[in-house]
């Protein structure tokens, strides 16, 4: 290229450098780059070899590509392809070259200064006759720099076509070539690193369209109900998404559904059991409203959906429909505490109910009196049964005529307010959307109770003492009570007797029914066993209570028809009363003392040992 005159060289090195350049920019790959930057070496700049060593993550150099003037049959710089030289040995070698710009040269009497693990080729041609004829065992070498300094890799030429050592322009030919390329190189790398992380985001992102996918076919398909509940922002606690099974379970088209929450279904009964219930792995069984006007049972678990960065995002709640097993839990709960032939409550549910009404303050100083029972100021129960009292939700269950119905509670809680804060707020998934009226819920106070004092002037077996000190309210003659009427048949036993157990068990029954339509609503009507019944009527005064007993035997006196046949049988009752204070045996005792008292007044017969029954069968 020396030979021709200076302008025409350089101009045709432009040219040359200016297409090689383009033939480098066109490489869409990093291999395609890197075979451009030698191909352009030999094709472009005059030489008959070039190879490319590259820098590998670990710092040391591969040789990554390498390209020949005319191809040899064998041997040749591409035996080098593939060899690693350590980056040690490199440093060493381009520090003992000489200087030429940015070009190193490597004369072949410092061939010494090459490690043994720097990949080498010395090609074949004559020994030099001058002193700038080049030496077959020379080498030029071309180190290519990112724009922040950093090492990328070396481009080695060896003989040129000339035969002699490259002149000035040539070397500040090679010198552009070597900084277009470590350009080119650089871009491509980038672009590879950019379809890398491309591939990896598109994999990343058919991943999460996947799992969308599974949990959408999850969440639409899933056999039981499913709903996600907004934790935050103005629309808290509200449903954001239910799937078909839920619509299906409480009869609500999806649109209705999504402008409500679990606040405006719950049944109000439950309404704190919900509020109380954990977001996190929390669970319930509780009422929520089907769109015909009743309610449904169901069993409710939930679990937050959070983001790494942001937090809690929603709540997932599965919705269990437990109708089926809520109706057997109901019926074993009855039986176990009704009585079996008449349908009334058992002796075990009386006292329950006995148990929820008193508690532990006695009467007398210090005692119901005084913390105000007269004026029946509510306090906290003490000592009180905790049996959750319904109305009822199923027709079988329904109270009956002066019945209450008992359902189990609602099932254990999961505990404590478990949804991370976020701004340093506590949040909850069932809590009120902002702006909602404030409601009781968790941490309300227990149920009221007010106490029940025995009214004075109204005997009993054994009426309180008389108390001289200050008193902060004082009994009057009008005060009512809790009244407990104990009914026992008179003359059941030869019915029994003459007519078989059951003509006994009819005579039962109808007593039973005709107890419960003399009675008021709110009034339990219990069966002790055999033909033995109590009756508590609270509210009532002394005079009252007579009333009622009055009115108790005129609904059983009269004649009753049992299998074709006229039976009469009779009763006697004893009027006693609870008061705060006493054991529920000592009440029923005291009702049943007088009840006894009653019969020896009227000359009926008594039984000699406590507690025989002469109707065994129907206990």
């Amino acid at each position: 290229m020396e030979a021709e005159s200076e302008p025409y060289v350089r101009l045709a090195t432009l040219r040359t450098l200016h297409r090689v350049v383009a033939d480098l920019n066109a490489a869409r790959s990093l291999a395609g780059t890197l075979q451009a930057v030698v191909e352009g070496s030999v094709h472009g700049l005059g030489f008959d070899a070039a190879a490319l060593s590259l820098v590998r993550p670990d710092g040391d150099l591969v040789v990554a590509a390498v390209w020949e003037y005319e191809d040899r049959d064998y041997g040749g710089p591409a035996v080098l392809l593939g060899q690693v030289g350590s980056r040690e040995s490199w440093d060493r070698l381009l520090a003992v070259s000489d200087h030429w710009g940015t070009l190193r040269f490597l004369p072949h009497d410092r061939g010494w200064a090459v490690g043994t693990d720097v990949p080498r080729w010395t090609g074949d041609g004559p020994l030099p006759v001058y002193a700038n004829d080049w030496h077959p065992e020379d080498g030029l070498l071309a180190p290519m720099y990112s724009a922040g300094g950093e090492l990328l890799g070396v481009l080695s030429v060896d003989r040129p076509r000339s035969g002699k050592r490259p002149g000035a322009w040539t070397r500040e030919a090679l010198e552009m070539f070597s900084l277009q390329a470590s350009i080119a190189i650089g871009n491509a790398r980038l672009r590879a690193e950019m379809q890398r992380a491309l591939a990896r985001l598109e994999k990343e992102q058919q991943a999460l369209r996947a799992s969308e996918e599974s949990f959408r076919q999850a969440f639409e398909y899933a056999p039981s109900g499913m709903a996600i509940t907004e934790l935050h922002g103005a629309g808290r606690g509200q449903l954001t998404r239910v799937n078909d099974a839920l619509c299906r379970l409480l009869g609500r088209p999806r649109a209705a559904l999504r402008q409500q929450s679990f606040l405006d279904l719950v049944h109000p009964e439950d309404r704190g059991l919900l509020e109380r219930t954990s977001a996190e792995s929390g669970r319930a069984e509780l009422r929520l409203a089907r769109r015909d006007g009743g309610y449904q049972w169901v069993c409710l678990r939930n679990s937050i959906v959070a983001d790494p960065a942001e937090g809690p995002s929603f709540l997932l709640t599965h919705v269990e429909d437990i109708e089926d097993r809520k109706r057997h839990e109901l019926q074993l709960a009855h039986r176990a505490s009704h009585d079996a032939l008449t349908g009334l409550p058992n002796g075990s549910e009386l006292r329950a109910r006995l148990a929820r009404r008193l508690c532990s303050l006695p009467q007398g100083p210090g005692g119901a009196a005084e913390h105000g029972a007269v004026d029946q100021v509510p306090c906290a129960l003490e000592g009180a049964a905790t049996t959750q009292v319904s109305s009822g939700a199923y027709g079988p269950h329904s109270p009956r005529c002066g019945q209450e119905s008992l359902e189990p509670a609602a099932g254990p809680l999961e505990g404590g307010w478990s949804v991370p804060p976020r701004g340093g707020t506590l949040v909850h998934g069932y809590s009120e959307r902002p702006g909602a009226p404030e409601r009781s819920g968790y941490g309300a106070p227990a149920p009221e109770h007010v106490h029940a004092v025995v009214p004075t002037g109204a005997g009993s077996e054994s009426p309180p003492e008389p108390w001289h000190g200050r008193s902060r309210g004082t009994a009057t003659p009008a005060q009512k009570g809790l009244a407990v009427l104990f009914c026992d048949l008179d003359g059941f036993k030869s019915v029994n007797d003459r007519f078989g157990h059951n003509a006994g068990d009819a005579v039962l029954v109808e007593v039973a029914r005709r107890l419960q339509q003399a009675v008021r609503e709110e009034d339990t009507v219990a069966r002790l066993g055999g033909d033995e019944f109590v009756v508590l009527a609270d509210g009532l005064g002394g005079e009252e209570a007579s009333d009622l007993a009055v009115r108790l035997r005129n609904a059983v006196i009269p004649p009753m028809r049992i299998a074709g046949r006229v039976v009469r049988v009779g009763v006697s009752m004893g009027i006693g009363w609870a008061g705060c204070g006493m054991s529920i045996e000592e009440v029923l005792h005291a009702a049943d003392k007088r009840m006894y008292d009653e019969k020896r007044a009227r000359g009926g017969a008594v039984r000699g040992a406590r507690g025989e029954r002469s109707h065994r069968r129907a206990v």
